[in-house]
């Protein structure tokens, strides 16, 4: 079935900036290990056996969401070495479904090893760092998965998973298949009779007849259903569309037509190379290209601010807040005066910063045409781009 909206399209909605984000179900993950965790922290501080049922009821409590075996399962593949994992019997229980003497799924947590001081706690400490490490496994688990997409892209893109900021423009991250669930310690196996023909050897001598007959009936007619369903069927035709070559359909598209191959894929190894650069980029990184981009509009403002004002130099803050007012963004004039110093450093030839006294001076090169360096800035936008 498809998934609801606010899932498929999760991380579109985000108001982070855009970097490793998780899928919803990985996220909801998660929050369910960290409850999990808080629950097993208090029941194994205050000396008490942390069995499914109570670490059920105990995140059911604090999310509001169905907790199952199947996401201990997903939690331990996540982190095997999180718990350990016993099924035990004998345990005191008040809950009058859980026959008494029956066997329990108990979790133990693993503590760290440097705690020497008597019995071994978990700490708040404790559980931001298992937290913490539950992330970069869940992180680590979809990088895997974008591996595989950037290996199937034409041409293939290989990035090292440790320069890796972002995903993929094209990855749709909500669409990561979820966490497999590993198996958990199960009960001492007893035997258990599943078909007809099993009781009927077992509890022969102590049936009737007519219930003899019964079963052997119903086992016969086991076996014939059974026997129908093997049956093989004719193969499903298949058209020559659907044998042909499925590389063939991944060529030019039809609007293509007539440019050369050896151009289609100098483009696409340029966009390869482009997006690449863009999914290793540091924050830091990102920020100094959006100030770039800002650039040559400042450029042109800050020109008609030194013509309107009529003077040779201007003090910072008087540049400042002339240039926040025309501005079409709403800039504070602390980062006007990062933006106008970033300017300085691109363009030193035609912007200077002079400190005189206590106050830092602006002048501009008035025999430069404007035009060249907007040009200028524009050209080292894209050069700074492509690193």
């Amino acid at each position: 079935t498809e998934l609801p909206a606010y899932q498929r399209y999760h991380t579109l909605a985000q108001a982070a900036p855009p970097g490793l984000s998780l899928p919803f179900q990985y996220k909801v993950l998660a929050e369910m290990f960290r409850s999990m965790d808080t629950v097993v922290a208090m029941l194994y501080n205050r000396c008490e056996t942390a069995t499914f049922s109570k670490i059920k009821q105990g995140v059911q409590d604090m999310m509001h969401k169905r907790f199952e075996e199947s996401q201990v399962g997903q939690i331990k593949t996540v982190f095997p070495e999180a718990y350990v994992f016993r099924q035990e019997k004998n345990i005191p229980t008040f809950n009058s479904s859980i026959k008494k003497g029956s066997y329990q799924l108990t979790v133990e947590p693993v503590t760290p090893s440097d705690q020497k001081d008597g019995r071994p706690v978990l700490s708040a400490s404790c559980l931001l760092e298992r937290r913490r490490i539950f992330h970069l496994n869940l992180v680590s688990i979809v990088k895997q998965h974008h591996k595989v997409f950037l290996s199937s892209l034409v041409p293939p893109v290989s990035i090292p998973e440790d320069k890796l900021t972002r995903w993929h423009p094209r990855f749709n991250v909500d669409t990561v298949p979820a966490v497999s669930s590993s198996s958990l310690p199960q009960p001492p196996h007893t035997e258990r009779l599943a078909t007809a023909q099993e009781v009927l050897d077992k509890a022969r001598s102590l049936i009737t007849p007519k219930m003899e007959r019964a079963l052997m009936s119903l086992a016969l007619k086991t076996e014939d259903k059974t026997a129908e369903t093997k049956e093989p069927t004719s193969p499903p035709k298949t058209t020559p569309s659907q044998t042909s070559d499925p590389s063939a359909a991944a060529q030019v598209p039809t609007a293509l037509k007539g440019v050369s191959q050896s151009l289609l894929d100098r483009i696409r190894a340029k966009e390869a190379q482009k997006l690449q650069a863009a999914m290793t980029r540091k924050p830091a990184q990102e920020e100094r290209l959006l100030m770039m981009s800002r650039l040559p509009e400042l450029a042109r403002i800050l020109r008609t601010v030194f013509v309107a004002e009529k003077k040779p130099a201007l003090i910072m803050e008087v540049a400042c807040n002339r240039t926040v007012a025309s501005y079409r963004s709403a800039l504070s004039t602390g980062e006007m005066e990062k933006h106008i110093r970033l300017l300085a450093e691109v363009a030193p030839d035609w912007l200077t910063i002079h400190p005189i006294r206590k106050d830092f001076y602006l002048k501009l090169n008035k025999n430069m045409e404007l035009s060249v360096i907007v040009d200028k800035l524009s050209s080292r936008l894209r050069e700074e781009e492509r690193l």
